[in-house]
């Protein structure tokens, strides 16, 4: 019996469990004994990395960025927003956050108190695009009564709801080439 290869093996396994767990101390989604990452009277930086769609758990029932830490824009509603899940950051958005209006109260309570701000329901467009032919998330607010068309496509590729694009609350999806300027229609 080999005992070296054999403790390399539960070393690595071990290594590849704490990985998997995701307890690295610079995790945005981790949680300490009692408490949620950015409680009242702290502050919270969450960062896109990559441009990719990054969600740092909190709750408050709304936020306000401090301070912007990125070259990349940080528009509410666009690059990041907070919903039900969390504080969300797109698009290389880096800030710092505080909490504006407090916690939620109950996460089983349908009627959290939380409403839009005036304006908050305004359309606007989007432009999101498949590089590569990769599907690729544009997060937006979109709303629980939104809805999202195609107003001008960009690319050779067909833009096909349902096919090479959709999209849900959180933004607008696209796949296989297609590249469109949406029109996000925001309804609460």
């Amino acid at each position: 019996m080999r005992p070296l290869p054999i403790l390399l093996g539960t070393l690595l396994g071990i290594a590849a469990a704490g990985l998997a767990s995701g307890h690295d101390e610079r995790d945005y989604g981790r949680y300490d004994d009692t408490r949620y990452i950015g409680d009242p009277g702290g502050s919270l930086v969450c960062e896109s990395r990559d441009y990719r769609v990054v969600r740092c758990p909190v709750r408050w029932r709304d936020a306000r960025l401090v301070e912007r830490l990125s070259g990349a824009e940080c528009i509410r509603g666009r690059t990041w927003g907070l919903d039900r899940g969390g504080l969300w950051v797109s698009d290389g958005c880096r800030a710092r956050f505080v909490a504006a209006r407090g916690w939620y109260r109950d996460d089983d309570d349908d009627d959290d108190g939380w409403r839009p701000d005036a304006g908050w329901d305004r359309p606007f467009s989007l432009t999101c695009g498949s590089s590569d032919m990769r599907y690729r998330f544009c997060a937006a607010d979109v709303g629980r009564g939104g809805g999202v068309w195609v107003e001008r496509q960009l690319s050779e590729s067909a833009c096909v709801r349902g096919e090479t694009w959709g999209w849900n609350r959180a933004g607008v999806w696209v796949d296989r080439g297609c590249r469109a300027v949406f029109r996000v229609d925001r309804r609460w």
